[in-house]
Formats: C-alpha cells, sequence, structure tokens
C-alpha cells in the first residue's frame, strides 16, 4: 500500500476514535518510572490524544489502580547484560506483576510495548514483552497489538511467538528514526483491536 494512502486511512482511524470517544479511558502502566520506556508511553498517550489516556508508573502501583480500566497497555525494558550475569533485587516490574493475580481480567483488553536494543542483545531483543506476555497468558488476559518481525535484526527473542511480537518492540538504540512511525502506526491498530 502506498505511504500516502496508508497514512490518510490511520489519519481517519485516529479522527472517528477521537470524535466518538473523546473520553475514552486506556490506563499505561509503565516501568521504570523514567528514561526511554517513560518517553514512549508520553509519546503514545499523545497519538491516543489528550485526556484519553492515563499515564501510571508500576512503582508503587496498586492493583486498584489496574481495575480501573477495561483497555490497558503494559510498557517495559529488557534489561541488559545485569538480567543474565547477575542476582538482581526485585525491580519494579517483578513486584507489580505479583499485583496482577489480585485483578478480575475478564472484558479487559491488554496491549504491550517493549523497549530493547537488538544490536547489542541479539540473543534477548524486548525478551521483556514475553516475560508479561506470560504473566497475562497465565490469566488468559485478551492480549492485543502484535506486530510483525519485519524491519529488526536480531538472533532470538521471548517476546516472538508462532513469527511475531507479542507487543511493539521499540529500539531507542538502532532505530529511534523509527520509534514514531511505528507508534503511530501501531495505535492506530490498536484503536480497531480495542474495540473502539
Amino acid at each position: 500500500m502506498h505511504m500516502s494512502v496508508k497514512k490518510s486511512i490511520f489519519e481517519l482511524n485516529r479522527n472517528r476514535f477521537l470524535k466518538y470517544y473523546p473520553m475514552a479511558q486506556i490506563g499505561v502502566f509503565y516501568g521504570p518510572e523514567k528514561g526511554s520506556v517513560a518517553n514512549v508511553a508520553q509519546k503514545i498517550a499523545d497519538q491516543f490524544g489528550k485526556n484519553r489516556v492515563e499515564l501510571i508508573s508500576v512503582k508503587n502501583c496498586d492493583a486498584s489502580e489496574l481495575a480501573r480500566f477495561d483497555k490497558l497497555i503494559f510498557g517495559v525494558s529488557t534489561i541488559g547484560k545485569t538480567n543474565w550475569d547477575t542476582e538482581l533485587t526485585a525491580n519494579d516490574w517483578d513486584v507489580f506483576a505479583t499485583k496482577l493475580k489480585e485483578v478480575s481480567w475478564e472484558g479487559k483488553t491488554v496491549a504491550i510495548f517493549g523497549l530493547g536494543d537488538q544490536l547489542t542483545y541479539p540473543h534477548h531483543f524486548v525478551d521483556a514483552i514475553g516475560w508479561v506476555y506470560e504473566r497475562l497468558e497465565e490469566m488468559h488476559a485478551n492480549v492485543v497489538g502484535f506486530c510483525s518481525t519485519d524491519g529488526y535484526t536480531f538472533e532470538d527473542s521471548e517476546g516472538v511467538r508462532d513469527g511475531q511480537f507479542l507487543g511493539l518492540p521499540v529500539d531507542e538504540d538502532s532505530q529511534p528514526d523509527l520509534t514514531d512511525v511505528r507508534i503511530s502506526s501501531w495505535v492506530n491498530r490498536l484503536i480497531n483491536e480495542f474495540g473502539f
């Protein structure tokens, strides 16, 4: 499909969403609290439009926050070499993941985005997407927002199943120039997959 046609379809989809869901409630839960994950979470919120998304850091987040939303987006980063070489104290997502079991997932739809570095860590690219997905899968959550592996160069990823990423991979280290277009395309798809 020609790029200008594709862009106009995205714009029509987004405009329809903004018109009919002016106060749609989508919870974007992200961690770490600062840095690239937070920046990407903000870009996703901006794509959906102001007052339609609430950004919530998973640090010290209570399960009651999850219960408030039927549409959720989880943002996580795949930590580098320290993940496999050292014993780490529990990070924000380790703690937050324990709270997922305290929520009823019936009627909820979830999407995941993950940050990673495909050149430095080609054998573990966006593994954290798979880590989050497995925990949601245990609770039979409805997960959407899968993405093609086209355009990425990596050896292995726990975030891939059946030839697709289980969420949106973002590489701010090797492909920062592609971040905005990837987010825009993903958000426009989520508008449909979230059932808006």
